[in-house]
């Protein structure tokens, strides 16, 4: 049995003249209210008070149209009863009384809602609340159908007609109130929108602004950190490059100002261990939150979870189709990085993209004209320098033979190790393997091991970044990296010292290295082409030179024979000396007597070629008409002395015997003790004998372990 219609009792005892009086308050009062309320939650919780004494009534409710889904949506939800009010609730328009009231713009009233047959889905969520009675009416302007506005009531009543009527009037000047400030909302926010993207182009105008002053990846990070704070929340910035040669991240700048230890140089890390990767593989933004942060295992990501972060996202720089790196930005916050915040990321990300890729430019050409600023030092230093030969001299069976072999390796590229007493012209024979080599367009450049100090021979050989060691004041390219692509020619590498023998293997095997100071691989194609005058089998064996670099430099043997072994050369290269020092020295020294050239011919020359020149050149210089004189005396040689007193006999007579030879060595070894004894077994120095003698120290060393001369004990 239907329970009975029961009528509200502040009206059914009041006279209808106070009734309407009451009414026009009310209206009057409504009026108020939208004047001063712009909020609609505001204006429908003053609304409720005021009306409370004209209408009873348990809910107050405002359904508008959404026309971009087409679904009716509770904005607000007003009512005495507590219990949670489900504002925002999204509805179809068809089966929904809120939406028939909008489509047909009639009201829609129910006494009872057990007894309505009308909308029995939407109607059982009334019952669920308790809601009996129903009044729902629409809100319509001039220009808009906005929606709906409902009474509610908990007991079952009949809504009178002038209840209706007095409910009409209050929906249409909330109709007004409802169109106004849905047009406030609307101007609002389409001035945050504009305020939003007056602030993003200012950013993106700043951020070029610093693009296009800046060339250096530092400087353009710090610019872009500083700009972008003020428009997205982040904690942590970076930006991520890829390694064209080893294809890891190399994290090349970050800011992190909650966490200052994890700010190091060039961090590298794999990509399948980061978001990073994850962007610059798929070529889209790639966002994580939580959880989905930790699948990634990397000493940054561990360093940004431990210090709380819980957002990161990864844009990537994108240049003619392919990505090469990723702007990077974290938050502690979990709901940081809205679509619109990596919409303007992306934006950033694009400019960014063209001003790296052209800093790394300008800093490869930065370094690329260095190289070439270095090389033409070095070719200009070489071109000044005074070379032993300007082409290899001799016909001899023992120089062909080595000849023959330098055919065989030039072209191979393979190490080259030049065996030879001092003074034999092994930098000769190394720029003859340069030059039939395919490497012959680009540098030669040589290195000698034994003329730096241990301690600046690894900086000359590799290089060294700024600040490496007390006075490196610059960065500075080595040898090399100045000989890429080219030929370096290690003289004296006997005497490398133990601790640098490593690197240099590893350069030869890897064709890698490190500068001194720095941690980026330097790789290079180098041939290298070493001499030695030493037993380095013997050295390897006194544990004073690694095996294995023994090894890996004597892939390709070529011994130089002395000048003692070419004795059919010897006249061609006097000759040849004869008239290049009498351009050099503006003298007229056109013939070589027969004495003189038989005494050249019949001495040991234990300093080779460079002593036949040094000789030659004094010749030239002494002599004072067309005649060469030679110095006999610096020969040093009583066997010499008569060869020129009597050329034929001491011809016959050294030619014919052995025991001159032996001769001359002991009075060359003689003459080299009398000089150690002087100079108290100094070797070395201005006071050495090497000085006293006129020789180099490795030629001095040389001829002491041939004429087995040791220091006493």
């Amino acid at each position: 049995m239907a329970e009975p219609v029961i009528s509200p009792p502040e009206v059914a005892f009041t006279s209808p003249l106070e009734h309407s009086r009451r009414q026009l308050e009310a209206l009057l009062e409504v009026s108020e209210a939208i004047a001063q309320q712009r909020d609609l939650p505001a204006l429908f919780h003053d609304l409720a008070g005021r009306l409370h004494s004209v209408v009873d009534f348990d809910f107050l409710s405002l359904v508008l149209h959404d026309a971009a889904k087409n679904v009716m949506r509770l904005h607000v939800l007003e009512t005495r009863v507590p219990g949670e009010k489900v504002a925002g609730t999204e509805s179809p328009v068809e089966g929904n009384p809120a939406g028939w009231v909008w489509q047909t713009q009639q009201s829609f009233v129910v006494s009872d809602t057990e007894e309505e047959t009308r909308f029995p889905d939407f109607l059982t969520r009334y019952r669920a609340h308790n809601v009996r009675s129903i009044a729902i009416l629409p809100l319509t302007t001039a220009q808009h159908r906005l929606g709906a506005m409902g009474f509610g009531r908990l007991v079952p009543q009949r809504v009178t007609d002038t209840e209706l009527q007095f409910m009409e009037r209050v929906a249409s000047q909330v109709a007004v109130a409802v169109d106004n400030a849905l047009n406030l909302e609307t101007s609002q926010a389409y001035q945050t929108q504009l305020a939003r993207e007056r602030d993003r182009l200012q950013v993106l105008l700043e951020i070029n602004n610093v693009l296009i002053t800046s060339r250096e990846v530092p400087e353009l990070f710090r610019g872009i950190v500083k700009t972008l704070e003020r428009v997205i929340h982040h904690d942590y910035t970076s930006l991520a490059l890829r390694d064209s040669q080893t294809g890891l991240l190399k994290i090349h700048a970050l800011d992190f100002p909650g966490n200052q230890s994890l700010i190091k140089q060039e961090i590298t890390v794999p990509a399948d261990t980061s978001p990073s990767g994850q962007a610059l593989v798929s070529g889209q933004p790639f966002l994580a939150r939580g959880a989905e942060i930790d699948r990634y295992q990397n000493e940054i990501i561990r360093s940004l979870r431990t210090s709380g972060v819980q957002s990161i996202c990864c844009v990537p720089l994108i240049t003619r189709g392919q990505a090469f790196g990723t702007l990077n930005v974290a938050s502690r916050r979990i709901d940081a990085f809205s679509p619109q915040d990596v919409e303007l990321l992306q934006q950033v990300a694009s400019q960014i993209a063209i001003a790296v890729e052209n800093a790394l430019a300008f800093k490869e050409i930065e370094a690329l004209k260095n190289k070439l600023a270095e090389e033409k030092l070095y070719l200009e230093e070489e071109i000044r320098s005074e070379f032993n030969f300007e082409e290899i001299i001799g016909e001899s069976p023992a120089l062909k033979r080595a000849l023959a072999q330098v055919e065989l390796a030039a072209p191979a590229g393979t190490t080259v190790l030049l065996l030879g007493e001092t003074g034999t012209g092994k930098e000769l024979f190394a720029r003859a393997i340069h030059n039939l080599s395919p490497r012959r367009d680009r540098t030669f450049v040589k290195v000698n091991c034994a003329a730096i100090p241990s301690g600046l021979l690894e900086s000359e050989l590799f290089g060294h970044e700024r600040g490496a060691f007390t006075g490196a004041i610059g960065q500075k390219i080595g040898r090399f990296e100045l000989a890429d692509r080219g030929t370096l020619f290690l003289d004296e590498v006997g005497d490398l010292p133990l601790e640098l023998q490593p690197k240099l293997l590893r350069v030869l095997q890897e064709q890698e290295f490190e500068r001194l100071g720095g941690n980026r691989t330097q790789r290079v194609d180098v041939r290298v082409v070493a001499a030695t005058n030493a037993d380095l089998s013997k050295r390897v064996a006194e544990r004073a030179f690694r095996s294995d670099l023994f090894y890996r430099l004597n892939v390709f043997p070529i011994q130089i024979p002395a000048l003692r072994e070419r004795a059919e050369d010897l006249p061609l290269l006097v000759r040849y000396f004869v008239q290049r020092f009498s351009r050099q020295l503006n003298k007229d020294v056109e013939y070589i007597p027969a004495n003189a050239m038989a005494a050249l011919s019949h001495y040991s020359w234990p300093g080779n070629v460079r002593e036949l020149e040094n000789l030659i050149e004094r010749a030239v210089l002494l002599s004072p008409g067309k005649e060469l004189r030679i110095p006999f005396a610096e020969l040093k040689s009583a066997g010499l002395a008569a060869a020129a007193a009597e050329p034929s006999s001491a011809f016959t007579s050294l030619a014919s015997a052995g025991s001159s030879i032996s001769t001359l060595e002991e009075a060359e070894r003689q003459h080299i003790l009398r000089a150690l004894k002087h100079t108290q077994w100094r070797i070395a120095g201005p006071k050495g004998a090497a000085v006293l003698l006129g020789m180099k120290r490795t030629t001095l060393q040389a001829r002491m372990r041939k004429l087995r001369i040791r220091r006493p004990v």
